[in-house]
């Protein structure tokens, strides 16, 4: 693909979003867009599967701010006039270095290292400085890194709490199996191109500089195949559903990121596979609240037993644990039981944190009723008033 074809995409376009949209806006749209495309959704529809690959193209240059960066101002140049219509050295845009800007760093010259994913690799290091247009002095044939690929999945609390092991369904491009990701068909290999001796472009002279572009007797790949695989058609990597298992760590919160190394897509001519990133969704308890390492729970109680004290059994992840409550204990007052809590990930555990609650009965039988008012008039006599001080009185 030619520098033309890689710039005047319109990633933005792509997602949906304006250029001035936030990192977060454009994860939310991609997300969006993936669910609705992804081929689980959508089986067999061809024009669905070529719309989802474009929408994980784009997100893979917009979710990375050094690649977004360059990739804007590789735009704003081209737009601007600072590259001719060919292609070539335009001397009316003030050449390769316009404002301060050098090509060169965004071409390959500097800024990301060579295979790290920069637009060097995007754009195929097509631009060489220097009279008389020089070596390539890298190639479009560097292996590339495979994207980092996102998921989701739910988990009940005491899972996401102590910890579980779930499986998840993917698809996403991986390694042909049949092939191992050469492209050739079993027992043949690729063989360097004749052409631009495995470099992957070639160069030619205008004036000053020296202009390079993909090889077309190769496709920019440095290589040949004569024999392409029946089954990725020569590309090396083909859209595969797997069932990994995840271990999930006890502990983890609602929103939290996993990350399983080498588990993304698979790398472009043997370059390490990109990495998967599962976020954890947790369903809300019946019993359990969670503030950190701290659990939550509400013991209610009678009048009576916060009165006079005594040990009700409370919840807890495991079973139940008694717990003393205090003679004079307040309604909401909040006990805590060491060690009862979220497993911590250095070891230990955080605290249970019950909150004590007076239940107050609808309806009462007679002799409930009488030993009430029984005990209100001794309270009075004894001098108790509970709005003592309370808004003036």
């Amino acid at each position: 693909m030619s520098q033309r074809e890689w710039i005047e995409k319109d990633f933005y376009k792509e997602l949906g979003v304006s250029s001035k949209a936030s990192a977060d806006e454009i994860k939310k749209a991609y997300r969006k867009l993936a669910r609705d495309l992804h081929p689980d959704a959508n089986p067999g529809d061809v024009k669905t599967e070529e719309r989802f690959k474009s929408v994980s193209e784009a997100y893979a240059v917009l979710s990375d701010s050094t690649k977004r960066k360059e990739y804007d101002e590789a735009r704003r140049l081209f737009a601007s006039g600072g590259f001719g219509r060919g292609g070539g050295f335009n001397p009316g845009s003030g050449g390769f270095s316009q404002g301060g800007f050098d090509v060169g760093d965004l071409f390959g010259g500097g800024g990301a290292a060579a295979g790290d994913g920069g637009l060097g690799d995007l754009f195929g290091g097509l631009f060489n400085r220097g009279a008389g247009g020089g070596g390539a002095t890298r190639t479009a044939s560097r292996p590339r890194r495979g994207s980092d690929v996102e998921t989701e999945t739910t988990l009940e609390f005491r899972e996401a709490t102590l910890g579980v092991t779930v499986p998840l369904r993917l698809t996403s491009p991986s390694a042909c199996t049949t092939c191992h990701g050469s492209g050739a068909e079993p027992g043949t290999s690729p063989r360097v191109c004749p052409r631009c001796n495995g470099t992957g472009i070639v160069s030619r002279n205008q004036g000053a500089f020296g202009f390079s572009e993909p090889c077309d007797d190769c496709r920019g790949t440095g290589s040949i195949i004569d024999s392409p695989c029946k089954v990725c058609h020569g590309n090396g990597i083909t859209n595969r559903t797997r069932t990994i298992t995840v271990r999930v760590p006890a502990g983890v919160s609602d929103g939290q990121k996993i990350r399983l190394a080498g588990q993304g897509e698979a790398g472009l001519r043997g370059a390490p596979s990109g990495d998967l990133f599962v976020t954890v969704r947790v369903r809300p308890d019946d019993v359990f609240g969670r503030t950190g390492d701290d659990l939550t729970v509400v013991a209610p109680v009678s009048y009576g037993e916060l009165v006079l004290g005594t040990t009700v059994s409370v919840p807890t992840l495991e079973g139940r644990v008694g717990l003393k409550i205090p003679a004079g204990t307040a309604d909401g007052r909040i006990l805590r039981v060491r060690g009862r809590g979220v497993p911590k990930r250095g070891g230990g555990a955080g605290d249970l944190l019950v909150t004590v609650k007076v239940a107050v009965p609808q309806k009462l039988d007679d002799p409930a009723t009488e030993a009430l008012k029984a005990y209100l008039d001794a309270e009075k006599a004894s001098g108790f008033d509970p709005r003592a001080g309370w808004a003036g009185a």
